[in-house]
């Protein structure tokens, strides 16, 4: 593909169709149209490794890999075999499966710091069975959770803290308070205006910056001095930190944790994890009140389980998560080079852990600018990158990251001029992109 000719005809026409069946036009908020230029939002037909193809027929090399999801890359040949062995002997069945067992006992091997595992589909009804147990356990209802990472789960607990809390009662979301991330004594000022009301705190352990030092063994210390449960979401940490999360990098073991995304390569499959005597009460062996934590018709497919024990297997045998670090800090280095070169290092900035790269878009005053991300991204589009964040795969080889860093360079091109001109609008093609969370469509 090739400076101004991108074409998608038939990508627009599927759009229309999505949007005549689909609320948004898409089943995931971050992956609708609206997130793209104007008339540049490629449906995709198919993928393979890096790289993916659109219903048009254009190929683009494709960062954020279905939102962090397929760490291996599409279609990875090993998954897809042990996919394939299961289908084979049937997906679900009345009573557990023996792959159950399996595919416990390796999450369990690989993530040492938890002591039992429950599996579902999707990352959100783990996180909500996490709050659900912390409130049980500790007979308190208010959640507290971090304020400075962007999704935790698609109920109520939570959406009611976005702007798109229509629906949601607001007594639902008067039990959610919130705190900054790094902030220590912003936690402990929660536990005071809340004693003994704050059952559980909710954050990713890491995200853009590093944690600081004692942080999280400090909100730990702090979750258990005031009888609190310490939840990491480990969604996208999980095997992108490490095999064993960032609680494995960082040596602080939460009392729950919750994974998904790259634990199943683009199958759906996420876990609950942690302390036997919290996960116990999900459970048959004991005597308090039952928690009815997850019980979901297909939380344990078996081809999604094996799906997973593959992606641990790679990791481990293949090194996938310091190629995934290799591979994202020589694609930063690129393209803070193309941004010094072009004159726009202050405006264009690469941010985050090497293995989960995201890019800002500054205007001329320094402030994020959804024009210029829309700009920026769609003479991404137009030099065949799709990249709504720099977030790598495994599956890209080096050639993918300097033909990326060229296209960058280009991209960081018109910016400048946009930058001189003091107004990006003739470079948009259309309406700007949205941020994903507003209250009006």
């Amino acid at each position: 593909m090739s400076g101004q000719e991108l074409e998608l005809p038939r990508s627009r026409a599927v759009n229309e169709r999505l949007h005549a069946a689909v609320p948004g036009g898409a089943h995931t908020y971050a992956k609708g149209d609206d997130q793209y230029p104007q008339d540049l939002a490629p449906v995709i037909s198919h993928g393979r490794g890096a790289h993916v193809w659109d219903v048009d027929g254009n190929e683009y090399i494709e960062y954020g890999s279905g939102l962090r999801s397929v760490s291996l890359g599409h279609a990875h040949p090993r998954v897809l075999e042990a996919v394939r062995r299961e289908l084979e002997r049937g997906s679900n069945f009345v009573r557990p499966s023996v792959v159950e067992a399996e595919a416990a006992e390796r999450f369990l091997a690989t993530v040492p710091t938890a002591e039992m595992v429950k599996f579902a589909k999707n990352g959100s009804d783990a996180t909500t069975a996490a709050v659900r147990l912390a409130r049980a356990v500790t007979g308190r209802t208010r959640v507290a959770l971090c304020a400075d990472h962007p999704f935790f789960s698609v109920d109520d607990w939570f959406i009611g803290t976005t702007p798109m809390s229509a629906g949601i009662p607001a007594a639902t979301t008067e039990l959610t308070v919130r705190f900054r991330y790094g902030d220590l004594a912003a936690v402990e000022a929660l536990f005071d205006r809340y004693p003994d009301e704050i059952a559980c705190l909710v954050l990713e352990p890491a995200t853009q910056t590093e944690p600081p030092p004692g942080y999280l063994a400090g909100l730990r210390d702090l979750a258990h001095r005031h009888g609190s449960v310490l939840v990491f979401d480990e969604m996208i940490t999980g095997f992108r930190w490490s095999e064993a999360g960032a609680q494995g990098l960082y040596g602080v073991t939460p009392d729950l944790s919750t994974f998904g995304k790259a634990l199943g390569n683009g199958f759906a499959v996420s876990a609950l994890a942690g302390r036997r005597e919290l996960m116990e009460r999900g459970g048959l062996r004991h005597d308090a009140d039952r928690v009815f934590l997850l019980s979901t018709t297909h939380g344990a497919e078996t081809h999604a389980l094996a799906a997973a024990m593959a992606v641990q297997t790679t990791y481990t045998e293949e090194g996938v998560t310091a190629r995934l670090h290799a591979l994202g800090e020589r694609l930063a280095a690129g393209v803070r080079d193309a941004a010094a070169a072009m004159g726009v290092a202050d405006h264009v900035l690469v941010r985050g852990r090497a293995s989960n790269l995201v890019f800002a878009t500054l205007d001329a005053q320094g402030k994020p600018s959804q024009e210029y991300r829309t700009l920026f991204l769609r003479r991404l589009l137009l030099g065949g990158v799709l990249a709504p964040s720099f977030v790598v795969s495994g599956a890209l080889e080096e050639t993918d990251i300097d033909r990326t860093v060229d296209v960058v360079g280009q991209a960081c091109a018109v910016y400048r001029k946009a930058l001189d001109a003091g107004d990006p609008t003739p470079w948009l093609g259309g309406r700007p992109v949205r941020p994903v969370f507003r209250r009006r469509a």
